[in-house]
């Protein structure tokens, strides 16, 4: 039986580092918490996530979408209509991402401490 590779996402060539690289974003997290509660239309999703450009929400969808994280539904209608969802795959990111953002917003007090306090010796 053939042995799989060992990916280590630390060394400079594992290809594990791009999909870390596309986690680590900070509008795929919020996108797919966004997505956690199920299909949403493009401009729904754009609510929800306050802040992100529709440019930006279209790369991020289309980059979750090659990634498997994400899948497109249209529906042939006039005007056509088009929702995302998480695939299997993209719903075991949900917690990770989630457990994130509620760490940031646990911490974020403490942080801002930090940073002023960081801010005033320098």
């Amino acid at each position: 039986m053939a042995q799989l590779p060992a990916f280590d996402v630390l060394t400079a060539t594992c290809p594990s580092r791009t999909s870390l690289a596309r986690i680590a974003n900070k509008w795929t997290a919020m996108v797919v918490i966004a997505l956690s509660g199920g299909r949403l239309r493009f401009g729904d999703l754009r609510t929800a996530v306050d802040g992100i450009s529709g440019k930006v929400l279209t790369d991020t969808l289309r980059d979750l979408e090659r990634d498997g994280l994400v899948t497109r539904h249209v529906h042939a209608e006039m005007p056509p209509r088009v929702e995302y969802e998480l695939t299997t795959l993209g719903r075991t990111l949900h917690a990770p991402l989630q457990a994130l953002g509620r760490w940031a917003e646990e911490h974020i007090e403490e942080v801002l401490a930090a940073r002023e306090t960081y801010d005033t010796r320098r």
